[in-house]
């Protein structure tokens, strides 16, 4: 075995307490190198006679990406302490691996030759809001979604939709075109509304704050916005804001007082200005978001900065009750003000889910002192390359996803927030060269994966657009120019996963093997009392599928959910007949 590929730490993915009870261990190893892991573990002060008392258990393996096998154990040691360590096998070999590092036999004489999971403190368990397991979101870009009061049109509004999105230019959306349409977001099946900044801002997209405690003229007022997240709320809707605590607005007034006032104002330790006098051109000498001057970078060091943010984050959930914050450019603000911050509005409301954009691995934010969630483009990138480009066959995006999932503990799969586009990317119609079976796809996959799902407004009717500003377009509401069997299919997938819990968290996912050039994907979903099989081909061909069921566990009648139909497999092998960009899921019975 290549010793080198074998890895495990603890308190992290790879070790964590799942419950108050349970500890999740997770080993990798090379891929095909192992056939069979055991973990041997036992208390750390029991021992008898001088021995140490352990006990050794068979280790499941869960799954693989494309260079390591992972597996799995969970574990509920009697007195929430363990020390533990693993016995591998392949064919050849037999070797122990602990936190010392390799050896020939178990080392057991000695407990420091094995990982520690010294204590389940309660205090440390992550706990983040139940209720976005079962949240389906809507991503609504204010400015393009709706007008219903076109008395706060800002000058030069542009008649709706009647001009292609620009950078610069207005159409009028507003919070009472939101109000408006909160039946057609119901009727969709939406259980949640994410909305891009609403704060007074001078750009059409307000990820330039100029006032983080006044909603934007443009958009209405604090009683429009009362009223927007009450109507929500009769409905069963909940509300996340997005906020911009790593940069301002460049007419952000304490911005304008150190270009006034320079080295003698009073805020001049608000941003990282390298020095004096500031200057915009050619290049700001002053921290920016990227590289523009219009987006000052704030320093959430000081302690002015920290305590005017963490009143903003109390602010809006103590005064309208909004039920998350979604934080835009999250991994460039430090640890410590995100650790603030959680505590600050868990304080106003225990429930607040709180959202990062994060667009790499993200384990540093997940350890339950900072983040619920990070936006889950990994799961975006390997979605669209499969389903909508077709640049990876089957294989590759199984691995890939498995990646995504092993890459974090169990449970903060069940909060991800899994999107295929946004504010940032390309309109999803546009990626799959508008081929509305690859869209569908695309849906189906993310309407059955682990997570908390996000639709970006549009995506569900058909709407087009390349990347900003073409992806902002304004919504369409004319149903004679909307893709209806879209929006049908969109519909029926989110009523099977409210139906069935299982399509959405209740139950741990795995993934066969398949072949190279496969163009199919399939997942298993398991719990106690349910086997769900999805079957997914992106092939301008049918195909029949021969899939694997465990028929010594599960009943053989079975209920085909997209069809709703119950039927009855005798053969040892499943038969699944799949159309051309078509997909399936089978819903088994435990015995």
């Amino acid at each position: 075995m290549l010793k080198e590929a074998i890895y495990h730490r603890p308190k992290n993915e790879f070790a964590y307490a799942f419950d108050e009870k349970t500890v999740h261990i997770r080993l990798r190893t090379k891929k095909g190198d192992a056939e069979t892991v055991f973990l041997i573990y036992g208390d750390p002060y029991g021992w008898e006679q001088g021995k140490w008392m352990t006990k050794r258990e068979k280790m499941k393996k869960i799954g693989n990406d494309a260079l390591f096998d992972y597996w799995f154990l969970a574990v509920t040691p009697p007195y929430r302490r363990l020390r533990y360590g693993f016995e591998i096998h392949s064919t050849k070999q037999k070797i122990f691996y602990g936190e010392k590092g390799f050896f020939d036999r178990v080392p057991d004489e000695d407990i420091a030759n094995f990982f520690c999971f010294p204590f389940i403190n309660g205090e440390d368990l992550f706990q983040a809001p139940e209720w976005v397991k079962n949240t389906v979101w809507y991503q609504i870009f204010p400015e393009r979604f709706a007008n219903g009061n076109k008395e706060n049109d800002p000058p030069g509004t542009l008649p709706w939709a009647s001009a292609e999105p620009a950078s610069d230019n207005f159409f009028g959306g507003d919070l009472e075109g939101i109000i408006g349409k909160l039946d057609y977001l119901s009727d969709l099946g939406i259980n949640g509304i994410y909305l891009t900044p609403i704060f007074k801002a001078a750009s059409n997209h307000k990820y330039d704050t100029i006032d983080y405690f006044e909603i934007d003229p443009q958009f209405g007022d604090k009683k429009t916005f009362k009223r927007l997240v009450d109507e929500c709320h009769r409905r069963g809707i909940r509300i996340m804001l997005d906020a911009v605590f790593n940069h301002c607005g460049f007419y952000f007034p304490p911005f304008q007082d150190v270009l006034k006032n320079g080295e003698r104002s009073k805020y001049k330790d608000w941003f990282f200005i390298r020095e004096f006098p500031v200057q915009t051109e050619p290049h700001p000498n002053y921290d920016t978001f990227a590289f523009t001057p219009f987006m000052p970078k704030l320093n959430t060091e000081n302690k002015e900065v920290r305590k005017y943010l963490l009143e903003v984050g109390q602010y809006w959930v103590k005064e309208f009750d909004i039920d998350g914050w979604r934080l835009d450019v999250a991994n460039e603000v430090s640890h410590q003000f995100w650790r603030e911050f959680r505590k600050a509005v868990r304080r106003v409301k225990k429930d607040v889910y709180i959202l990062g954009e994060i667009w790499h691995d993200a384990m540093p934010w997940l350890g339950g002192d900072q983040f619920d969630a990070v936006m889950n483009y990994p799961f975006s990138k390997g979605a669209l390359q499969f389903f909508a480009e077709e640049k990876i066959d089957g294989k590759t995006f199984s691995e890939m996803i498995q990646q995504v999932l092993f890459s974090y503990p169990e449970y903060i799969n069940h909060f991800a927030f899994n999107l295929l586009g946004s504010h940032d990317t390309a309109r999803i119609q546009n990626i799959a060269g508008f081929h509305q079976g690859k869209v569908k796809l695309l849906f189906a996959f993310l309407l059955s994966f682990p997570g908390s799902p996000c639709i970006y407004y549009g995506d569900e009717i058909g709407l087009t657009g390349e990347n900003d500003p073409g992806c902002r377009k304004c919504m369409e509401w004319d149903p004679r120019k909307q893709n209806l069997d879209l929006y049908r299919t969109v519909k029926k997938l989110i009523q099977l996963r409210k139906t069935h819990p299982i399509m959405a968290n209740d139950g741990a996912i795995s993934f066969p093997e398949l072949k190279e050039g496969t163009e199919q994907v399939i997942f298993h979903k398991e719990n106690e009392r349910e086997l769900l099989v999805a079957a997914m081909n992106r092939s301008e061909k049918p195909v029949r599928l021969l899939l694997d069921i465990p028929f010594d566990q599960v009943e053989r009648e079975y209920t085909d959910l997209w069809e709703n139909k119950k039927e009855k497999i005798e053969e040892s092998q499943f038969p699944a007949d799949i159309g051309p960009f078509g997909f399936k899921f089978f819903l088994f019975q435990k015995k």
